[in-house]
């Protein structure tokens, strides 16, 4: 049990309608004050030390709450408020200076804490880089070890390089799982890649090991949203549970230069809501995260940390959609 690992973040709880909040920041509640198990439990782990390239998505979960106070709780085109969907966050895990390995297991250990303390709650890890994802998961597997897990990626890349020459980095995670056996290449749908970005290697060792990978364009033929509705449905058949892995560089770069590995040829604003409205109103997505938004290289506007702050606002929205259907 790491509860101690969980440091309420800086950005504190203004709440001065907290009995009929209008804003995000109003709504949202601090886990340790909850009364009640949380619906969706949030939580940060602000790393990026371990990213491939310069990042720093580790100051993403702070900039990410404080985007808060510029989103109501209602969403006019659903004619839905969020109010009364119970949120908790239990802040950010703290990552240790220096020693890369020990916050990953900081991560993994917390995850399996709050998964434990709350079965039935939907988790979302804001992070951080992608290497974030590889511990959270194995959280996952730790707190409920009798049950299988199954991955949708939303992604431009594969995540699949060798850990073993590029270390537990950003772009190891989806390789890490497949070779701890903690999930299966066969439960795991990348959805998004396109272009240059991956190398014939690394497509190689996906397809040795049955990951479905769904370029962006074969997506688009199909349709966005019937693809990952398919997806969503054919993980659900084989699993017990679905994790989902936002990384936004599945964003072109046009829309999110707030991302290390941003590149041309992305999805659209458009195409992830949407996504992220169908993604949260199925059943079987018990857990979430949002990972490689780095602040410091996004516009004067926060451009980018707005996107994320949108993109997590749809998720929750299609919670509330599923609760209620």
């Amino acid at each position: 049990m790491r509860e101690h690992w969980l440091i309420q973040p800086e950005w504190s709880w203004n709440q001065p309608n907290k009995h009929d909040p209008t804003y995000v920041h109003e709504w949202v509640q601090s886990l340790h004050t909850m009364n009640n198990p949380p619906e969706l439990l949030l939580y940060g782990a602000p790393l990026s030390r371990s990213s491939i390239s310069v990042s720093g998505a580790s100051l993403y979960p702070m900039e990410f709450r404080r985007i808060w106070k510029g989103f109501a709780t209602y969403n006019i085109e659903k004619n839905i408020d969020l109010s009364s969907f119970l949120v908790g966050d239990a802040g950010d895990i703290s990552m240790h200076t220096t020693d890369i390995s020990l916050s990953h297991d900081r991560i993994k250990q917390s995850t399996t804490f709050l998964c434990s303390k709350y079965p039935y709650t939907r988790t979302c890890m804001i992070g951080g880089d992608h290497s974030t994802t590889a511990c959270a998961v194995r959280g996952i597997q730790q707190a409920f070890p009798d049950e299988t897990i199954g991955i949708l990626q939303l992604d431009t890349h594969l995540d699949v390089r060798d850990p073993k020459i590029m270390g537990p980095s950003n772009g190891t995670p989806i390789r890490q799982l497949i070779e701890e056996n903690i999930v299966k290449g066969e439960n795991i749908v990348n959805i998004g890649p396109h272009g240059y970005y991956n190398a014939k290697p690394l497509v190689d060792f996906a397809n040795k090991h049955h990951i479905k990978i769904i370029t962006l364009k074969t997506a688009r033929k199909a349709g966005v949203i019937q693809t990952v509705l398919h997806a969503l449905k054919t993980l659900s058949e084989k699993v017990d549970r679905i994790y989902v892995t936002v990384d936004l560089d599945v964003l072109d770069i046009s829309f999110a230069p707030g991302v290390p590995a941003s590149t041309p040829g992305g999805m659209t604003t458009e195409e992830l809501f949407d996504s992220l409205l169908e993604i949260g109103s199925h059943a079987a997505v018990q857990h979430i995260d949002f990972v490689c938004l780095d602040p410091s290289k996004d516009t004067p506007v926060n451009e980018t940390v707005k996107i994320g702050g949108y993109a997590w606002m749809q998720f929750v929205t299609g919670c509330v959609l599923g609760k209620i259907s």
